[in-house]
């Protein structure tokens, strides 16, 4: 049976197979509050909440009022509706967008997700994405928000088109590009907002690049997800085989979610359709982990009969027991 295909990103939506909402149509609110608070002196908290609040009684914050006054913000505004429309419609929209502003990097994104013809096409209107974004942001943000980008609204496009490329290109098989992209997007935003880092050590394993996977994992120490449990067992595993620690490391990986290895040894058929969204430590993450890394576990010699060692004993064990 064929495995079905995984959307990258936490804060993106999967495919319109239901209908969940476009979370993206959302930043019309938050660009309509930012503009709202441009220019005005508040001398406190609660005054501002005042003035929110009386804005929001009158119906000015309504997705039906837009207020884009340069060609960008216009064509952004557009790609709100676009983002909230269905079909057909978002298409058409993604490129009124465009017509109205080429520096629209959201416009790529779409139309990369909806329109492009075949992976070099949805590649090569994210090339012009990123482009788009980098021109309409200027050089003076990327020298003095290092850091800090997720926060911006206006970032947001552009780190989409970036990562929607990165998760392309590793598709394609082109790794290198595909890290760096990675890399310099958690530079950007190190708070990663978009789950760059779950992608990112996905490759990195496949690309053999054990020394920048361990300085990843290390950097997000507090990560409880499948990708950082079961990435650094095998981190473990794949610098030393099977050792005391590696073992502990894969036990511990197991507590965090124990449906995993069932999809991993080919004990367990996955599902016809991924999951739209996932929840830690639960079915629905192993699905989304195993889809997503199933290759890396079945080209490192040894490692799945590991695997299936130390989970035949780990089921043995007494429950409550966990490893240290």
């Amino acid at each position: 049976m064929a495995k079905p295909q995984v959307k990258k990103g936490r804060e993106r939506p999967g495919q319109d197979l239901s209908p969940v909402p476009d979370m993206r149509s959302n930043e019309w609110a938050f660009a309509a509050i930012q503009k709202a608070l441009d220019g005005k002196d508040f001398k406190s908290t609660d005054e501002i909440n005042a003035f929110l609040r009386a804005k929001l009684a009158s119906g000015e914050f309504s997705p039906k009022k837009k207020t884009g006054r340069t060609p960008l913000e216009r064509a952004q505004d557009i790609m709100y509706d676009a983002w909230d429309a269905k079909g057909t419609d978002r298409v058409e929209l993604a490129r009124k967008a465009l017509s109205i502003s080429n520096d629209c990097a959201d416009a790529y994104v779409l139309l990369a997700e909806e329109a492009a013809a075949d992976l070099a096409d949805a590649i090569r209107l994210l090339e012009d994405g990123v482009s788009a974004g980098e021109w309409a942001l200027g050089e003076r943000i990327f020298a003095e928000e290092v850091g800090y980008f997720w926060g911006i609204l206006e970032t947001r496009p552009y780190m989409r088109a970036r990562f929607d490329l990165a998760h392309l290109l590793h598709l394609k098989g082109e790794r290198v590009p595909a890290i760096a992209h990675m890399q310099d997007l958690l530079r950007l935003n190190p708070g990663d907002n978009q789950g760059v880092r779950d992608e990112l050590a996905t490759c990195l394993l496949e690309e053999g690049d054990l020394e920048a996977l361990k300085k990843l994992l290390e950097a997000y120490p507090d990560d409880c997800s499948a990708v950082w449990y079961y990435s650094r067992a095998l981190l473990e595993y794949r610098l030393g085989g099977r050792t005391p620690e590696a073992d502990a490391c894969l036990v511990r990986a197991f507590e965090q979610n124990r449906f995993v290895p069932p999809y991993l040894l080919g004990k367990k058929a996955f599902p016809v359709r991924a999951p739209e969204y996932m929840s830690i430590g639960d079915e629905t993450e192993a699905v989304v982990y195993a889809l997503d890394n199933d290759r890396v576990w079945e080209e490192t010699p040894g490692a799945l009969m590991w695997m299936n060692l130390v989970y035949v004993t780990y089921r043995k064990k007494p429950a409550g027991k966990k490893v240290r």
